[in-house]
């Protein structure tokens, strides 16, 4: 899904005129801000508020400055017929902060559900992104940080983030012995 969709966007982009990659950039940049102030001003001050810090927040402290490296920032979740995700306030990363960085110069990979985003809850594009830096943890023998703060499934995703959840718990029993899980 991810890939078809970027090979698109790259063929438009290669093909097109300077206009058009001005407009390619600008949806870039805004989807970026989007994604960096996760559930917005109001939901961001309340987690303050309540002495809790943003997911971006925390992995800026975990990590040694400048080294935390994002992966999918701008994924966005599904929106098919079953899903209400666009009404909800889904935004560019979907509630998950997912990445790699150092920790006293050691590469460590992490998440961190985002709590302003629909509570943190997990959909399907939310956990193929923890499933994501799962496996690249597992497969460079890294170990992992997962900073969770979320309300559970979300709903509206049904049998799809359940199934996010099966495919995070199968990373961590393949991962166990091998790699350490904070």
């Amino acid at each position: 899904f991810f890939r078809r969709e970027q090979h698109d966007l790259m063929r438009w982009f290669c093909s097109g005129s300077s206009g058009s990659k001005m407009m390619v950039e600008d949806r870039i940049a805004r989807e970026t801000l989007e994604a960096e102030q996760g559930g917005g001003v109001a939901r961001v001050e309340k987690q303050h508020a309540a002495g809790k810090l943003t997911a971006r927040e925390r992995l800026q402290v975990l990590f040694d400055r400048g080294s935390f490296l994002e992966l999918d920032k701008l994924a966005k979740p599904s929106t098919n017929a079953n899903s209400n995700n666009k009404r909800a306030g889904a935004v560019a990363g979907d509630g998950v902060v997912v990445g790699r960085g150092a920790i006293d110069g050691r590469v460590v990979y992490a998440y961190a559900q985002d709590f302003t985003v629909l509570g943190g809850s997990l959909s399907a594009t939310h956990a193929r992104k923890i499933d994501k830096v799962q496996k690249l943890a597992i497969a460079h023998g890294a170990p992992i940080i997962a900073i969770n703060d979320s309300g559970g499934a979300r709903i509206q995703d049904g049998v799809a983030s359940l199934a996010g959840y099966a495919s995070i718990f199968r990373n961590n029993v393949q991962a166990s012995g091998w790699i350490p899980q904070i």
